[in-house]
């Protein structure tokens, strides 16, 4: 079973539907008790000055043990340890990292501490990002991807990147070959790949299937920075991703 399959009951479907409809930063009543029960933390934008959510285990910021108050900008390198997972916002983005998970964020001026990303590099682990800005670049240690606009999730070893483009647009490439690229426009997880390092020239970025992110942490992680993913389900429905692929 994976992460979505887990979401799929009526509680949860009652969290995102309260999500979207923005209850809980309207207090009403339930509502908290709710969010409390599934998250432990109730969500809504995150105020000025605060940078982390959640921690769950362990986690660093440029080596450092990281706490609730812990600032983070974008110039920095985030760490979690084994079973761990943080959930963070520099400026727009809003981000949410799994276990053993490293992340470099790259600042707009280099040697300068500033709130603007101009990319993030994964260096191993798993991490679903959302963002309304016009452009980032993100790197891992087999692909390259330009994102506009843009919810994603990734994962990343020496050997392959799994990277689904939850919604918005993205331009993938394999780092070690130009010759393996393709280019997504997703509403709803559309066209998940898998981006290699070791196939035939032309080879190495391929279809894959949908796994280990769901619609309520893309809901979770878009609230913290005051927004609602543009999937934001009508009515009481709430449908799976799509599986064309």
């Amino acid at each position: 079973m994976n992460r979505f399959d887990q979401v799929e009951d009526a509680r949860r479907r009652v969290l995102i539907q309260a999500l979207a409809a923005g209850l809980f930063a309207a207090g009403v009543p339930g509502a908290q008790a709710l969010a409390e029960s599934i998250f432990g933390t109730p969500p809504s934008k995150l105020p000025a000055g605060q940078s982390i959510y959640r921690i769950k285990g362990t986690a660093t910021v440029n080596g450092q043990p990281a706490t609730l108050q812990t600032r983070i900008t974008a110039n920095d390198t985030v760490q979690t340890g084994k079973d761990s997972e943080l959930v963070f916002v520099v400026g727009g983005h809003s981000m949410l990292l799994r276990a053993d998970t490293k992340l470099v964020i790259t600042p707009d001026k280099p040697q300068t501490e500033s709130f603007i990303i101009s990319g993030l590099r994964l260096l191993t682990g798993k991490l679903l990002s959302v963002s309304r800005q016009s452009g980032m670049q993100i790197s891992t240690t087999t692909a390259t991807i330009g994102i506009r606009g843009t919810g994603v999730y990734l994962e990343s070893d020496p050997e392959e990147t799994y990277f689904c483009t939850c919604y918005g647009v993205a331009d993938v490439r394999a780092t070690n070959d130009p010759e393996s690229r393709d280019s997504v426009t997703a509403t709803h997880h559309d066209k998940p790949l898998y981006i290699l390092a070791k196939e035939q020239r032309g080879k190495n970025v391929r279809k894959a299937g949908f796994k280990n992110h769901t619609d309520q942490e893309l809901m979770l992680v878009e609230t913290l920075v005051g927004r609602t993913p543009p999937f934001v389900f009508a009515g009481t429905e709430y449908n799976a991703p799509r599986r064309d692929y």
